[in-house]
Parts: C-alpha cells; sequence; structure tokens
C-alpha cells in the first residue's frame, strides 16, 4: 500500500492515499469485479484487517528502507545496489500477497458466470487502453511519453533536471530495448490466465486443496512469468533500469542529492507517523 502511495503520489499525499488504503482498493477491485453484498462484506472486513498487519508489520520495515536509501543518496551507486533494493521490494510485495491469501481463497470460488463475464470487459478496456497509450503513434512519439513521464518522477526526487541531465535521460530512451509488443503480449497473457484459473475454481469450496494450488500458481505466474522469453526480456530491462538510474544519480550535483535526502527523510517521517497514528 505504501509502495503504491511512494510511486504514485506525492509526500503530501501519503498519508492520505495510505489511510483510504482499504476503501480505495475495495472500489478498484469492485470495479473489476462487482462484487454481491456478501462479497462486498467479506473483502471490506478483510482490506481493513490487512492495512492494520501492515500498518504494525511492514512500515518498519519501509522506514528502514527510506533510511538505507537516504544512505545510499549522497554517495555515487551502482547498478547492482539499485537491483538490490528493487528485489527488496518485491520480497514487500509477496508479503503482502501472502498476507492477502485468505480473501482470494474464499471469494474467488465464489464468483459467479456474470461477474467473470464483468472482469473479461474490464480486462479488454484495460487492454486497449494500454496498447493505445503505448503502442499508438510514431517509435519518437511513444519515446517522447516515457521520456516525459520518467522525467517527472525523476524530477520529484531531485528536482529539476538541466540540459545535460535530460539529453542524458532521452538518449537512454533511445538506446532503450523496452518492447512495447511483448510488454503487451504479457498483459494479455496475464489476463487469460486469470480468466482460465478462476473459471477453474468456480463452485469449488475454499478449503479444497485444488482452490489453493490454483490461486498460488497464478500469482507465482503472475510475479514470474512462464514464458522464457519473457523472462528473459524482464530480467534484461531491470537491469537496463538500474543502469539507467545509476547512471542519471553519479551524474546529479551536490544540491539534487540534497533534494532526493529531504524527499525520501519526508516519506519517513510520513511513514513514522503512519505507524504511530492512525490519521
Amino acid at each position: 500500500m505504501l509502495l503504491a502511495a511512494l510511486l504514485l503520489s506525492g509526500c503530501s499525499a501519503v498519508k492520505l492515499a495510505y489511510n483510504n488504503a482499504p476503501e480505495l482498493g475495495y472500489w478498484w477491485l469492485d470495479g473489476y469485479l462487482d462484487f454481491t453484498s456478501a462479497q462486498s462484506s467479506r473483502v471490506r472486513s478483510d482490506l481493513a484487517t490487512l492495512q492494520s498487519w501492515h500498518r504494525q508489520q511492514e512500515l518498519p520495515l519501509y522506514v528502514a528502507t527510506l533510511e538505507k536509501l537516504q544512505g545510499m543518496a549522497v554517495a555515487n551507486v551502482n547498478s547492482g545496489q539499485l537491483c538490490d533494493m528493487t528485489d527488496e521490494m518485491r520480497s514487500r510485495l509477496q508479503a503482502l500477497l501472502d498476507r492477502a491469501e485468505p480473501t482470494v481463497l474464499a471469494v474467488s470460488p465464489t464468483l459467479t458466470p456474470a461477474q467473470l463475464t464483468h472482469l473479461t470487459q474490464q480486462f479488454e478496456k484495460r487492454a486497449e487502453k494500454w496498447r493505445e497509450e503505448w503502442l499508438g503513434g510514431t517509435a519518437q512519439e511513444r519515446r517522447e511519453r516515457r521520456f516525459k513521464q520518467l522525467l517527472d518522477r525523476v524530477e520529484t526526487f531531485y528536482g529539476r533536471q538541466d540540459k545535460a541531465q535530460r539529453a542524458l535521460l532521452q538518449s537512454a530512451m533511445v538506446d532503450s530495448i523496452f518492447d512495447a509488443e511483448m510488454t503487451h503480449r504479457e498483459v494479455l497473457r496475464r489476463q487469460q490466465d486469470t480468466l482460465q484459473t478462476l473459471r477453474r475454481v468456480q463452485g469449488s469450496k475454499r478449503d479444497e486443496p485444488g482452490v489453493r494450488l490454483e490461486m498460488r500458481g497464478l500469482i507465482e505466474r503472475a510475479l514470474t512469468s512462464p514464458d522464457p522469453d519473457y523472462r528473459n526480456y524482464a530480467s534484461r530491462l531491470q537491469l537496463e533500469t538500474c543502469s539507467t538510474l545509476a547512471t542519471l544519480h553519479n551524474n546529479s550535483t551536490a544540491e539534487q542529492r540534497q533534494h532526493l535526502m529531504e524527499t525520501l527523510k519526508d516519506y519517513e517521517d510520513d511513514a513514522r507517523s503512519l505507524m504511530t497514528n492512525p490519521r
């Protein structure tokens, strides 16, 4: 929950996003699945419980990570260090998914054919929107969109980038191995995998061993694609991203690194506040 807030919001919005995460999460899920009354009651209750666990058990780990990042901010870094931080965040996501497993096992078998039809329609809309954003226009236009998005993220943490730094980022976009077509195929694979798995467990009892195996398998395939070509591509893209960010950091000024440290400290303060003060 906090990771999403860090990635999608400015510091001033972290508390608001985190404190409202159960309600926001419910409405996001309901948009895909159109919950029944009984399902709504279970999901709302479980999301509140999940947040309580996350606040007590996970936020201290986020604080430790933010402290580590502040220590790294003052010196040059290498791509291996940044990829290690990515793996650390991945482990936090896995912990969250493991904690949410009882809810998944309870709700998934109760989904009706009408709900799965609704989910199919929502998936199709999402895939079309993704295709328009990342596959529409010329290659130059797509690179420019990626550049603007990454520049916005970089400047959130470091402050304004100068001409040379922007040129460095643009060069990285030109040389990137990013493949929108391959990514889109993986998006469609995950959607079909989700629908097929949910259809297989439809009407089952939550405590049936087959349901647990099916849902765990689905989550594992979402985190690690069964497609070897995509796995290889994703691994190379992660290394490339870590290398690009390391280069950007190592070319930042003392003032920009100070800006980074202050931003990270603000996030840390917010996380500490959320640990002790729910509002």
